[in-house]
């Protein structure tokens, strides 16, 4: 079980490393970064490389946001198994709604209560 913690906590660290480089050596914005590595999941999974790390790192893999690219690609792979193209759109869509509709929500909520900088 230890073991399990640890390569957790390493592998979600790597991944926010990589993050943390992508920012401050290639200089990319906050932006920019969030959709490499959203895009970089997204592939991961495409290749059928992120289950196996699912299931290796557990939280440490499904926690930062290259978990969100994979779930955008494993949702749209399993709809369009059954439903064809039509499934592609909305496999997306089904399994990251609850993610999708929290930030919403959340980022709204968070607009009202604070004020922005500058």
């Amino acid at each position: 079980m230890l073991a399990m913690f640890f390569w957790t906590f390493v592998v979600g660290g790597l991944i926010c490393v990589i993050g943390q480089i992508l920012m401050d050596v290639f200089k990319l914005t906050p932006a920019h970064t969030l959709t490499l590595l959203v895009v970089i999941g997204a592939i991961l999974d495409g290749f059928g490389l992120y289950e196996p790390l699912i299931d290796f790192a557990g939280a440490g893999a499904t926690i930062p946001i290259t978990s969100f690219g994979n779930s955008l690609v494993h949702g749209a792979m399993q709809e369009a198994d059954k439903h064809g193209i039509i499934g592609v759109l909305t496999g997306m869509f089904e399994v990251t709604s609850a993610g999708i509709s929290a930030a919403i929500v959340f980022g709204f909520i968070g607009a009202l209560l604070f004020r922005p900088k500058g």
